[in-house]
């Protein structure tokens, strides 16, 4: 005999003694056995612990209807669906049970009590089969199907369903990581909830089937709608019901084709989701199709993403070298360089930056391309000191998904020691964004590697959220201003104030000051005088290829023998 933890319980609600005592004859040696006299007593036990029972079994003929009551409860309330009941019926009459919505019954005179025991076995064995199916099927916090299921059923049915004109939707809360933690785990799960059990109210409008593809993403298949403005109003009616914060909200994405051809249904709803991208930020637009300049761009970085790895094994991403000059004397000299990564398509030419470096950093990619950067970076210090007898200290970025490698500090000490170069040599570049996402683990990382006597180089300032607090928290070598200030100090006060107050915190926290941007010899001079130490940008030079650096070089060095 079992133990009586593992042991299945079964409620019996019946107001008869004799009924009651034969159940709990009959069942006690195989279940636990719970038992009440009436249907409100027994609603307040399963309330209070609704998981706890596996069958109920329910008299019919209890006074004033309330078997009746309790079905119909039962049938509307979520927490009770997921428990079988038996009816105890004197009726002769099997199809009325199951019209109450009974699973099974059992007649009176009670059966013999292996026919009873055998009908209560059977019952909870196929709810636990129907559980155990749903479970694969249905995700438990929406209530929708899971994405593996979705797709799975999707491809079933499309053999019927091709002659129609359908739509698939992406619908995706923006920022939603900020209701986890603002107002906390349950409130978000209760959005995705509400969400979840609203989809499923509209689903047969749509003539849709619909699942939660990952933590706040949901696709659906319906059919074709002119307008999805209407869904994403109702959706974020829910959503402001909850959150109170501005900037989540509701996005989605719609790829439309009537003739799907032989494209997979997995790249229906990337495509979608494409489009749901495209207006992540844009606050003025909540709802995106799929279009053709869509399918251009999706079509080249799916070409990009291919093309990546052929690109670094016959170096055509090429690292560029901008300089950097100290302006703090009575001549700007060359003080160190920001390694910068160009692309030389084979056919496309050249491909700005910003086409790939937010896509790969999207997709993981990244972290190849910079490690390939820092390599070719601190080879080309080596080369330059071995030709030049001449050190130039060379900085380069680290993206925030870098941060993440627990292998980053032991890449960056190998590749030194490769070249036989020096920490004070090689600086590390970080975002202000980076640091504001994952301080506490940033400093950690940086913390660490400052210790190993890396410089760091936090890019960026002024465009991210650090606090004045936190910066002087975090570890940081050298502050760089954006370079958007300083294109339109001349021409904005504020901004011009926002560069003074910059360099001022550098002061304060005994750090040089770098100004990246610089184009004329006028916010040359605004820099000297308000105090910055050093700049980078076009009036010195645009980022240029190795052979044509070591001509900064020459100078450099001719002026030390002047």
């Amino acid at each position: 005999m079992s133990s009586y933890k593992s042991r299945q319980n079964i409620m019996v609600i019946e107001d008869n003694p004799d009924c009651q005592e034969t159940f709990q004859n009959v069942l006690e040696e195989s279940y636990n056995i719970t038992v009440v006299g009436n249907t409100q007593e027994a609603l307040l036990l399963l309330m209070d612990a609704p998981t706890t029972y596996s069958l109920i079994l329910l008299e019919q003929d209890l006074p004033d209807d309330t078997c009746i009551e309790f079905l119909k409860q039962r049938n509307a309330q979520s927490f009770l669906q997921n428990i079988p009941v038996i009816v105890i019926t004197g009726e002769n009459d099997e199809s009325g049970c199951y019209k109450l919505g009974a699973d099974e019954f059992i007649r009176k005179p009670l059966s013999s009590p292996d026919i009873i025991l055998a009908r209560c076995e059977r019952t909870i064995a196929l709810y636990e089969s129907k559980n155990l199916v749903q479970q694969t099927e249905r995700d438990k916090l929406s209530g929708l199907y899971t994405i593996d299921y979705f797709f799975e059923y999707l491809k079933q049915i499309l053999p019927l369903d091709m002659g129609s004109d359908r739509d698939a939707v992406v619908i995706d809360i923006e920022h939603f990581r900020l209701i986890n933690e603002i107002y906390g785990r349950g409130t978000g799960d209760l959005v995705l909830a509400e969400i979840g059990v609203y989809l499923q109210q509209v689903l047969t409008t749509l003539n849709a089937i619909a699942c939660r593809a990952s933590a706040d993403v949901f696709y659906v298949y319906c059919i074709h709608q002119d307008d999805y403005q209407e869904l994403q109003t109702a959706l974020q009616t829910i959503l402001t019901h909850y959150i109170k914060v501005s900037n989540i909200r509701v996005r989605v994405g719609v790829w439309h084709y009537v003739e799907r051809g032989m494209i997979d249904p997995e790249t229906w709803f990337d495509r979608a989701k494409s489009a749901c991208d495209r207006i992540s930020g844009n606050f003025t637009i909540s709802v995106s199709t799929y279009n053709s300049g869509l399918h251009s761009k999706h079509l080249r970085e799916e070409r990009l993403i291919r093309d990546v790895y052929e690109a670094i094994e016959r170096k055509d991403l090429r690292v560029y070298y901008q300089p950097k000059y100290a302006i703090q004397g009575d001549k700007p000299h060359l003080r160190s360089a920001e390694a910068l990564i160009h692309w030389i398509h084979p056919t496309l030419g050249f491909i700005n930056p910003g086409d790939f470096i937010p896509l790969f950093e999207s997709n993981g990619l990244i972290q190849m391309v910079d490690y390939y950067v820092w390599k070719e970076a601190a080879a080309q210090i080596r080369r330059w000191k071995d030709e030049y007898d001449f050190t130039v200290p060379v900085s380069v970025n680290v993206s925030r998904i870098d941060i993440y490698d627990p292998d980053l500090e032991n890449k960056f000490c190998n590749i030194l020691k490769e070249n036989n170069l020096s920490p004070s040599e090689y600086m590390i570049e970080i975002t202000e964004s980076a640091y504001a996402e994952n301080a506490q683990g940033l400093i950690e990382v940086l913390d660490s590697m400052r210790k190993k006597g890396f410089k760091i180089e936090m890019d960026d300032f002024g465009t991210g959220y650090s606090s004045l607090g936190m910066l002087t928290e975090i570890p940081i070598d050298i502050l760089k201003i954006d370079m958007s200030f300083v294109r339109s100090m001349e021409k904005h006060e504020k901004n011009k104030r926002m560069v003074e107050l910059i360099i001022d915190i550098a002061k304060f926290l005994k750090v040089p000051c770098v100004a990246e941007g610089v184009e004329t010899e006028s916010q040359l001079r605004a820099l000297r005088r308000m105090g910055c130490d050093v700049i980078q940008g076009y009036f010195f030079s645009k980022p240029v290829a190795p052979e044509d650096f070591a001509k900064f070089i020459e100078k450099e060095k001719s002026l030390w023998t002047k």
